[in-house]
């Protein structure tokens, strides 16, 4: 014998629509160092410029252009907070991370490049360049190490 059913139980209720999502900001870690997942493509070094504070997304935006600029076929990343530039097949050659007065551009290979980057390192054959807010880019400079650090065998930390 079929169960009847009371109305109650045959009242099917609507699912709500779940609300959009809103576009979170990441996260700005000690010197407006932005916090972005692990990701390969420009999609994720697009996503830390947008988050930069101040001059250092400008700063950081001639960098990248001139980057891609000067080194045809680069290939980008962000790991462990820091967008990351190499060559398919070579490894990584550049790395950058903001600090609180500059930003920190790494050269991994930076010991083999002349005239040397400024900044020694406790990594070796790591140097530095400090991009500070009062500092234009030295072009030339920097696509000439860049250049180098593009035809030498990259890092493969990650």
């Amino acid at each position: 014998m079929p169960r009847k059913t009371s109305k109650k139980s045959a009242k099917v209720t609507k699912a709500r629509p779940k609300p959009r999502a809103k576009r979170q900001q990441p996260v700005l870690l000690t010197g407006g160092n932005p916090q972005i997942a692990k990701a390969d493509g420009d999609a994720p070094v697009q996503a830390y410029l947008e988050a930069l504070p101040g001059w250092k997304r400008t700063t950081f935006a001639e960098l990248d252009a001139l980057i891609v600029r000067t080194v045809p076929g680069v290939q980008k990343a962000v790991r462990w907070n820091s967008p990351f530039y190499g060559l398919p097949g070579q490894g990584w050659f550049l790395a950058v991370h903001a600090l609180t007065r500059y930003l920190k551009v790494a050269f991994l290979n930076g010991t083999s490049l002349r005239p040397l980057p400024p900044v020694a390192s406790k990594n070796q054959g790591t140097r530095y360049l400090h991009l500070a807010e009062s500092e234009p880019l030295d072009e030339p400079r920097l696509t000439a190490w860049l250049r180098q650090a593009a035809a030498l065998p990259g890092e493969r930390c990650f």
